[in-house]
């Protein structure tokens, strides 16, 4: 019994060490194209004025659709920021997904809204639409009013009352950033084959806001939504930027994605009964493309920013990434087809298999990690080494890539001005890898028990709203 037992012990550290070594092997490789991509991406800029893209006669139409649901404290001060917009030609269609507070009602003060008609171009399957309404204060504002039917429900009804080329999905509590749209516009100004592109999410909490402009990016107070702040930055700057320079852009962010219209239809919208409806979006449009021979591109954008209001306390974050998580195993789940398959090129060779087995299964077997590591030492029967090559792979390794991260966002962006925001950055890249990453791990794997127990509820997203001064 005592050699088995020690045989399932060396076999099992055995496979957390080969999982802790490849998912920071992984981001270490991400992280090394994101830099080079950076760079170049940067240079660029120089050459780039955003005025010129701006009176491009090339730049095609855009509808935001936002979906709304019980958001009153926030949709005021969102919509202002959409309006402020520098692009072209575009409408804000903001979906009220039979929101039980006073979303409509907020909007029809602030924006002085009157019924009017607006007929739908395509036909996917929604909850009823109750009614229309246009704003007389500013006419390239529509509000749709709806039975509740769920966020991708009500970006579907979005979508069959859009009326450009180009629709973009945007989170009723997020502030875009006065030209975020015409950047993220340019791959399809630059390549016809464009059919989504993606901005990157940044944390609001804490920022000073002003009219529903960020006026100064500080970071939050809360501990919990500075954690956050590392986070996004490390999945965005170092994950994203590197995934788009491998051309394997795996996910657009339903905060803030731009998508091809025609495509999206065709597809039949987004999946109503998924809880990772823009994961799966994504993951379909790769899909489609590759096993009809559509040429294709999905890009992500650096430096077109959205910031979004970030969850405060465990019990709002714990619900976020339960749910996160069940959305990327059902995800997986239906299309799970694609897991090595050639057929599908690198999606299917590199980026699925990586979602599969690191995102998917990963939790199982990190949170397994850790109890068993602690038992260990709690019997006295741990290794000195064993131990410090835990420490090394699971803790040292995580800080020296949140490090990297931060320091990405030093050369090149520089959103954090304040020097003692910046010096936080790096001491909060040593502490997330001593509590908050096991916190999220418990909570993925939570998110996994609950998808195999059936569970498919949102839970409540508390909203505070945006800091005016």
């Amino acid at each position: 019994m005592n050699t088995v037992f020690w045989t399932f012990l060396a076999v099992f550290h055995a496979v957390v060490f080969t999982y802790f070594v490849v998912l920071n092997t992984y981001y270490l490789v991400m992280s090394i194209f994101a830099f080079r991509a950076l760079r170049r991406y940067t240079r660029r800029l120089t050459s780039i004025d955003v005025d010129d893209l701006v009176a491009s006669a090339g730049a095609p139409p855009v509808t935001l659709i936002v979906p709304a649901y019980n958001e009153a404290e926030t949709i005021v001060a969102s919509t202002r920021s959409l309006l402020t917009l520098r692009y072209p030609d575009y409408e804000i269609l903001i979906v009220n997904d039979g929101s039980k507070d006073d979303t409509l009602e907020a909007l029809r003060e602030a924006y002085d809204l009157i019924p009017a008609p607006r007929f739908p171009l395509a036909h996917l399957a929604t909850a009823p639409v109750r009614g229309a309404y246009h704003s007389r204060t500013h006419p390239n504002l529509w509000v749709l009013d709806k039975e509740n039917g769920k966020r991708a429900d009500a970006i579907n009804a979005g979508i069959n009352h859009c009326r450009t080329p180009l629709l973009c999905i945007v989170d009723a509590d997020g502030l875009l950033e006065p030209d975020a749209l015409i950047r993220v516009a340019r791959p399809f100004l630059e390549d016809a084959r464009t059919v989504a592109s993606g901005g990157i999410i940044r944390i609001v909490n804490g920022c000073r806001v002003e009219d529903g402009l960020v006026r100064e990016a500080r970071l939050p107070r809360n501990p919990i939504a500075r954690f956050q702040v590392l986070e996004y930055l490390r999945s965005f700057l170092a994950g994203r930027v590197g995934w788009d320079a491998l051309k394997i852009m795996f996910l657009v962010s339903g905060a803030f994605g731009l998508f091809r219209r025609s495509l999206v239809v065709e597809v039949g919208g987004l999946a109503p009964d998924s809880l990772g409806e823009d994961l799966e979006l994504t993951v379909r449009l790769h899909r489609h493309c590759r096993e009809r021979g559509i040429p294709y591109e999905i890009h992500f954008v650096p430096d077109p920013v959205a910031w979004t209001e970030a969850p405060e306390t465990l019990k709002v974050l714990g619900r976020q990434r339960d749910r996160w998580q069940r959305g990327l195993i059902d995800t997986m789940i239906r299309h799970v087809r694609m897991l090595f398959n050639p057929r599908y090129g690198r999606i299917g060779l590199v980026a699925y298999p990586y979602f599969f087995f690191l995102e998917m299964i990963g939790p199982i077997i990190e949170f397994t990690g850790y109890l068993v590591f602690l038992t260990v030492l709690a019997l006295g029967v741990a290794s000195l080494p064993f131990a410090l090559l835990f420490l090394f792979v699971a803790v040292m390794l995580g800080s020296v890539l949140s490090i990297a991260a931060v320091g990405l966002e030093e050369l090149t962006f520089r959103r954090y001005t304040r020097t003692r925001d910046l010096l936080r950055l790096f001491r909060l890249a040593f502490a997330e890898n001593l509590g908050y990453r096991q916190i999220l791990t418990y909570y993925r794997l939570r998110g996994t028990i609950s998808y195999f127990r059936g569970l498919d509820g949102w839970g409540d997203m508390e909203r505070k709203g945006f800091e005016e001064p």
